[in-house]
Order: C-alpha cells, then structure tokens, then sequence
C-alpha cells in the first residue's frame, strides 16, 4: 500500500496566509506546506485540498483513478470546489466501515476533538491510521492490532502517540509520519529534532512512502541531559522529550517547602504542564529508581539533588568538607553516574548550567557552583545526548 502526502501542512497551509511570525516567515521554497491531504494507491483521498490536482501532478501521480474521497476536518461538505472527475467526498460514520472494490477497507474513528479518523487495511492486510488535525482516537481501535503506519498531528497531539503506544497501536516497527504542520515549531532542524524525541519523521509534500516498508529514524535517546540556566525553558524542553509515551515517572527531587508559597506556586506550576496519565515521585535517592526496570523517567533535577547531597556530607563546613565531605560527595556522584552508565531506562535529566554568570562571593557558593559543573560534566558523559536552552532554544551539545 503506497501513500502519497499532497500536503502535510496544517488546515491554512505553511506559511499561514497574512502571518508574519517567525516561522512563517521562513517556511519557504521547500519548507513550505500545503494543507494536507493523502493519496492511497492513487484510488482513495483523505482530505480534499485546495490545488490537489496540481499537487499530484508535481508529485507523477493522477486522481483520475480515484473511487472515493473521505473528509476527516469538522466541517460537513468540501472546503474546496470539487474537481472534474473526482467523486463527491463524504464522510464515513463512527464505528462503521467502507469497502471498496479495490479490495481497501476503510473504518471510521471517533477522536476527542471534532473530526474522523480513518484505519485503512489494504488488500495486501497493511494497516494505516490517519488522524485529523489536533485529534486523537477517543477510545479503544475496535480493529486491533498494531498499525504499519500512523499519520498525525504529532507536533501539536503528542499525547495521541502516547495513547496509542498505550494500547499497542503503534509498535517500535510502526512509522510514525507528522502531518498538519502549523507554525508552531520552525522548519528544518528543529522540527527533525522534536520529531526525532518522539520517533516520528516528517517528509515533503509530494513525498511517497510504502506502508510495511522499514524506514531510518534517530532511535529515541536512551539518556538525555538538558542543561539551562534559570527560566531559559529547559523544564519544558525535558518534558517534551517524553510527552509522547505514556507511563513516564516524573522524578521531583525539590520537594516540599511548609510555609514557602512561592516554591508552591512553582511546583504546583509544573504539575499542570505534565501529562496527567505520569507519575510522579518526591526523593533524591536516585539510584534504587534508575535500577529498577519501568518506563522511562525524567528527573527535574539534579542541581536540587547535589544541594541535599551537599547537606548530607555536610560539605557547607570547611572543616567538615576537608576532613572528608568532599570524598563522601564523590562517592555519592560515582554513585549517581554508575547507575545512570548501568540503567536499562530511557532517562531525561535537567540541570542548572551556573558556571557562566557571576562568580559567587561566599566561599559556599563557589562550592556549589564548582560541584555541580563537576556533576554535570560527569553526568554529561553517561548521556548520549546533551542539550543546552538558552532563551528557550535548544542547542544540541552531543548526539
């Protein structure tokens, strides 16, 4: 089963018409995307889209074998004059299924947002799933069974990915594409780069691809660190590495704070953010989590973790730190460092990048600082991907 992506932009296209952010100031010549819309074996459309014909004309293929067209947005006819020759699109029900004569089964899904998904088996029994923008499957696929290719707003649903590895509809041979590209996310790198954090890839219009065959994405980092300084949006950059996989366990090694109400705001700021199907744990005893078998596991972070080791050797001290605090710290980042070389989970781990501000004026302070460019370092080198955020920007260090 072929598929032929016409477009793979969102519902206005890439750049928006009339907008002038960033982003669609950029996309550009082959950055730029039509709204999208998928071409199955030349005979099933998902989507009718303004310039179709044309689209497929630029791509070698033709809509004149076309037996069926199937809307998937809102709305309830056509957004576009219907071309000569191309039947009148429709709409399958909820829960119901087509059959065409060419032998391809098409069922209709519910999804959480206005709109229809589509699972497609063709005759060859390969399973494609098409969602609408900003949708995901409402409940359990009726159908079963693992899906050779999905196709989906990944960028702006990541959590649909989540359900769906959830229920074992998409499997680590299933090719995730991204489609319905809006400008949230800047073209090129830093799209390949987000897509690549959820193992999914993002192709050009006009691009076709075969249901079933292998295709070589970036395996997800197995261990991440995110490095930033304070507010530079490294927190948020940690938690979008995961937000398409379910059962994530949110390690939070701050804690709790009696009577400090802005470190409340803080965190009760950051449990909003998350996905409500993660768990989270308070501690800073690192170790047991990272050799346990489980899901993967985002620590936030490790410079709170290095003050509360600090405190246990009591390395504040200087007596205390030169009659053997600064051995036991050692031992405790050795520690720290072997169980992350040693952990079978995908870890993502977020720390304070304070070595290029101002130099401390307490002697304590210059400890610290000086510690935690050591644990970095150290915990940088058990990671196969390093990212430093700045201003919110992710800048890959490794991997």
């Amino acid at each position: 089963m072929d598929v032929t992506l016409l477009g793979t932009g969102g519902p206005l296209g890439l750049p928006r018409p009339d907008c002038s952010c960033a982003v669609c100031a950029v996309a550009l010549g082959a950055a730029s995307r039509a709204a999208t819309a998928l071409l199955v074996d030349g005979v099933l459309l998902l989507d009718l889209t303004p310039g179709a014909v044309f689209a497929a004309a630029r791509a070698g293929r033709s809509l004149s074998g076309v037996r069926q067209v199937l809307l998937s947005h809102p709305h309830d006819g056509p957004a576009v004059e219907v071309p000569a020759g191309l039947p009148q699109p429709g709409r399958v029900p909820d829960g119901q299924e087509l059959t065409l004569l060419t032998g391809h089964r098409v069922r209709a899904l519910a999804t959480d947002a206005p709109g229809t998904g589509y699972a497609v088996t063709g005759p060859d029994g390969l399973r494609l799933l098409y969602l609408p923008p900003g949708a995901a499957p409402a409940g359990p696929d009726e159908t079963g069974g693992t899906y050779d290719m999905v196709v989906a707003d990944v960028v702006g649903r990541p959590d649909a990915l989540a359900r769906l590895r959830l229920a074992g509809a998409v499997g680590p041979a299933t090719d995730v594409l991204a489609v319905h590209l809006d400008h949230d996310v800047p073209p090129g790198r830093e799209l390949r780069r987000r897509l690549a954090a959820a193992g999914a890839r993002a192709v050009p219009d006009g691009t076709t691809s075969t249901v079933g065959v292998y295709e070589d994405v970036p395996d997800v980092p197995r261990r991440t660190l995110v490095l930033g300084g304070a507010r530079s949006g490294k927190s948020v950059e940690a938690e979008r590495r995961l937000e398409s996989f379910p059962d994530v366990l949110y390690v939070a090694t701050g804690g709790t704070r009696n009577g400090d109400g802005e470190w409340a705001a803080r965190v009760h700021a950051h449990r909003e953010r998350r996905p409500g199907s993660w768990r989270t744990a308070e501690t800073c005893d690192l170790v047991p989590v990272l050799a346990e078998d489980g899901p993967p596991v985002l620590i936030d972070c490790l410079s709170l973790w290095l003050t509360d080791a600090m405190d246990s050797v009591r390395a504040w001290d200087d007596d205390e730190w030169a009659g053997g605090g600064e051995r036991a710290l050692r031992a405790r980042v050795g520690e720290l460092t072997a169980a992350v070389r040693a952990s079978r989970r995908t870890v993502v781990a977020v720390s304070n990048e304070v070595g290029s501000g101002i130099v401390p004026a307490t002697p304590s302070g210059r400890r610290y600082r000086d510690e935690l460019g050591r644990l970095n370092t150290a915990f940088a080198t058990e990671c196969e991907h390093v990212l430093l955020v700045v201003a919110g920007q992710a800048l890959a260090l490794k991997g």
